[in-house]
């Protein structure tokens, strides 16, 4: 029987270790830019806008409005989780210190970062193969600044693709539409 459900896992495109991983994202867990454990249970209860970042892209300067949005509404309950990735013609730096340096210097960020992670193919962390699996493969990082907005009971709700700026109308009415259902 286990062998029949992995084979129809596998008809629909679906990893069964991927089905296995966790039934929300709250089941998923990263490593902080500081080495500690980065569990995503720690946010449930929350929105989230679960974004991929890198310090040395043309989009870089998102990390401004990613910013004003945790200060906007982190009160209310939305938690911005920055991922570093180096997967878009490696603009993030290698070393965890100068991701955090950088970042803290240049734009005052002081939401959540995790380590520098793969956010796209067989090397994306389990959380990115997950949301790729609930929610297609429109929905993969085309680029650095790929967000996604998660529900406070850890379901995705939408994403938007790199050009749709955090401060974005579409970014805002989500966030305030999920903010609003707790």
């Amino acid at each position: 029987m286990k062998k029949l459900l992995i084979v129809c896992l596998m008809a629909f495109g679906l990893q069964p270790a991927l089905m296995a991983a966790g039934d929300t994202v709250h089941d998923f867990s990263f490593t902080s830019i500081d080495g500690e454990p980065l569990p995503m249970a720690s946010f449930e209860g929350r929105t989230v806008l679960l974004v991929n970042t890198a310090s040395k892209c043309g989009y870089t300067p998102q990390y401004e409005g990613l910013q004003a949005l945790w200060e906007t509404y982190r009160d209310r309950g939305l938690v911005i989780v920055g991922v570093p990735s180096g997967d878009f013609k490696d603009q993030e730096y290698d070393d965890a210190d100068k991701i955090k340096q950088f970042c803290e210097v240049n734009y005052g960020v002081n939401f959540p970062l995790t380590e520098k992670y793969h956010v796209v193919g067989s090397d994306a962390h389990l959380l990115y193969q997950w949301l790729e699996a609930r929610l297609g493969k429109e929905s993969v990082p085309k680029w650095n600044f790929h967000k996604y907005l998660i529900s406070a009971d850890g379901e995705p709700v939408t994403f938007f693709p790199t050009k749709t700026k955090p401060r974005d109308e579409r970014v805002i009415a989500a966030i305030e539409a999920e903010l609003a259902r707790k």
